[in-house]
């Protein structure tokens, strides 16, 4: 099969599309054949092999352990393995796989897929495992979701953003986004009550606190973000960009724990996982329409690279797609 492989951190040229063997199933395995492949954070984290602490959560000092990029995939089942029981050859799935989606073929356990809803197209359905599971992780899980919340969503017109203001929105919150110039309309699309264009307006300093607030993927200094906050609100910090080598944007995230034992609110850096219980309850509300995956631009495996670097210049509308 043909798959986008990399033996060396570096930027994007350390990709190469190459001729590799189709991978083999194990018990409980299934092997999809990949129609599209999302591209997240996490994936230019791993090819550039930047903060250093990515390196040391097990992804290989001085090189890459996975040698295929990608985590999100969305395709048809081609093989199971003989202890697979809720899927079968021909089903349409979306999740996530240990092993590199961006690929013509991926193995992945079957307690990371689930099936694809009719409504949704492939390409959406890969855009959604790695970003709506961050957000309902956040927003639900750390952020103890209500209806009729105020809640704040810090890059709102990126990946993780975009999912999370259509989920607050679907639980009855009222939902304020902040993103720049060039995104104002698309997050306004997704059904926020307000939007904050962040180069004409301090989101810090007006009048407004919030009960719950989700920033993604920023460099908010905590005090900031505290000074908006209810005084017993929850601050979910997915992720960082920015900083330094080592840490990078992650500082914050190990910060806002100890932030916390002073005074009633609440700071957490988030861990999130794709686990199926997350997976079903995104595919329930994408099903339902109340959510549905925004995907910015696709490109061809032959220019995954390209993907990860327009991702990663903070520059989509939602999400992009690799496909196969």
């Amino acid at each position: 099969m043909k798959a986008v492989v990399q033996h060396k951190y570096g930027e994007r040229n350390v990709l190469r599309v190459a001729d590799v063997e189709t991978p083999s199933v194990g018990e409980r395995d299934v092997l999809v054949r990949v129609k599209a492949a999302g591209v997240d954070a996490g994936v230019w984290h791993v090819m550039a092999g930047k903060p250093y602490l990515v390196r040391l959560f097990g992804f290989g000092l001085r090189a890459p352990k996975q040698k295929i990029p990608g985590r999100d995939v969305a395709g048809i089942v081609s093989q199971v393995g003989p202890g697979v029981t809720r899927l079968a050859v021909g089903d349409e799935v979306f999740g996530t796989t240990l092993e590199g989606s961006f690929a013509e073929f991926t193995r992945a356990p079957e307690d990371r897929l689930t099936h694809k809803p009719a409504n949704v197209t492939f390409k959406q359905a890969a855009a959604a495992p790695v970003s709506g599971c961050a957000a309902l992780h956040g927003l639900r899980d750390a952020g103890n979701l209500k209806a009729g919340q105020n809640v704040l969503v810090l890059g709102a017109g990126g990946g993780v953003g975009s999912f999370a203001v259509q989920i607050a929105v679907a639980s009855g919150a009222t939902v304020t986004g902040v993103c720049g110039t060039d995104k104002v309309e698309f997050v306004s699309s997704l059904g926020a009550s307000r939007v904050i264009d962040r180069a004409r307006e301090d989101f810090s300093v007006g009048a407004d606190r919030y009960d719950l607030i989700l920033d993604t993927a920023g460099h908010t200094p905590l005090k900031r973000l505290r000074r908006v906050l209810a005084k017993r609100g929850t601050l979910v910090i997915v992720g960082g960009e920015g900083g330094g080598r080592v840490l990078g944007g992650f500082g914050r995230s190990l910060r806002a724990p100890l932030a916390s034992l002073v005074g009633s609110q609440k700071l957490k850096g988030l861990v999130s996982h794709e686990d199926l219980p997350t997976l079903e309850a995104l595919r329930d509300l994408m099903g339902a329409g109340e959510v549905l995956p925004a995907v910015d631009r696709m490109f061809p495996l032959e220019q995954a690279g390209a993907a990860i670097e327009y991702l990663h210049e903070g520059r989509p509308l939602g999400k992009v797609v690799v496909t196969a």
